[in-house]
């Protein structure tokens, strides 16, 4: 082979190899430069594994891909709780703020598992509630909870909703005075179009889409707790805007238990900003495809008990977010 055609050929290697050279050293900082952050949340299907699916591609954009997050199934909030003390650095889970409180103090369902790590879960920002739904049939007659005595209601087995169904039936003195179906909710829907109920009792952020299903096929109305029913139930009072439903006239007033995201002590300070900061400067985008997101205010963060972690606190205060003394 003639010397020349070595010499063309040697110089096209050293371009091949100082190209792929680059290539490689660029995608290594780019790796090196990308954060990833496991978020656990929910069952598969539930709004709320919906929501952390929503909240890592808002983070993905938001950041240009410098925070990746990952979405993990969950089998509810205090297994998230338990979760935390294990799981190292960029860990973030879903919960109500009373199970945090609950597992720092080693009570509920947190009886006697008690753990000093407990004491390193900080708070990130809110998310949208679980809001109690009691839907029944238009043409029910059932106007008030005081209507529901004779009448036929679903309210599920094992879950919050189910859970708090049934202690408002008992609050409202009503226990033994409704019949419950012995049905699952995921059936709410067809036996309400059905007629073999009168109404059914969900819990999710707003508007659910069981809810959005039933009013669609059927003439529903959402009962509105008074101001007097809500103190009973001791949870917190949301209203439920007017026209969330369709045919749904007027504020439906009802309540709601909070729930977080989360983080540990082990998320540092930088990660921490930049997540919340995104997340609050992608909440307006979220709630234009997903009108949940629309319930989540700065308000909101007077839901927190205990610790925000630094680097929250960080945007708020330059935000200028209301954040409690007890929050810091």
């Amino acid at each position: 082979m003639h010397p020349t055609c070595n010499g063309r050929r040697g110089v096209l290697n050293l371009i091949v190899l100082a190209g792929l050279a680059t290539t490689l050293a660029t995608h290594g900082v780019d790796a090196a430069a990308q954060t990833r952050v496991t978020y656990k949340s929910a069952k598969t299907g539930s709004s709320y594994y919906q929501m952390g699916v929503e909240i890592a591609q808002a983070v993905k954009a938001g950041t240009d891909g410098k925070i990746v997050v990952t979405i993990e199934e969950s089998q509810g909030s205090v297994q998230n709780v338990m979760e935390a003390v294990n799981r190292p650095d960029n860990f973030v889970f879903t919960t109500p703020p009373a199970l945090v409180t609950s597992a720092q103090e080693a009570k509920g369902p947190f009886k006697d598992k008690g753990n000093p790590k407990f004491a390193e879960i900080r708070a990130l920002f809110p998310i949208p509630s679980l809001t109690m739904h009691f839907i029944v049939r238009a043409d029910s007659g059932i106007k008030t909870f005081a209507d529901l005595a004779g009448k036929t209601l679903l309210i599920g087995k094992g879950s919050f909703g189910a859970t708090e169904g049934e202690k408002y039936l008992k609050l409202f003195g009503l226990e033994g005075k409704v019949k419950l179906a012995d049905v699952e909710l995921s059936n709410a829907v067809p036996a309400l179009k059905n007629g073999q109920i009168d109404g059914f009792v969900t819990a999710g952020s707003f508007p659910a889409p069981n809810v959005i299903e039933a009013a669609a096929g059927t003439g529903v109305r959402l009962l509105s707790l008074t101001d007097d029913q809500v103190k009973q139930t001791g949870r917190t009072r949301l209203v439920i805007p007017a026209g969330t439903y369709p045919a749904q006239k007027e504020d439906v007033i009802t309540t709601s238990l909070p729930v977080v995201a989360y983080t540990t002590t082990h998320m540092d300070d930088a990660t921490a900003y930049l997540l919340t900061r995104t997340f609050w400067g992608e909440r307006d985008k979220m709630a234009a495809t997903a009108p949940w997101w629309k319930g989540v205010t700065k308000d909101m963060l007077s839901v927190i008990d205990g610790k925000i972690h630094p680097g929250a606190l960080r945007f708020y205060k330059e935000a200028g977010y209301p954040v409690s003394d007890a929050n810091r």
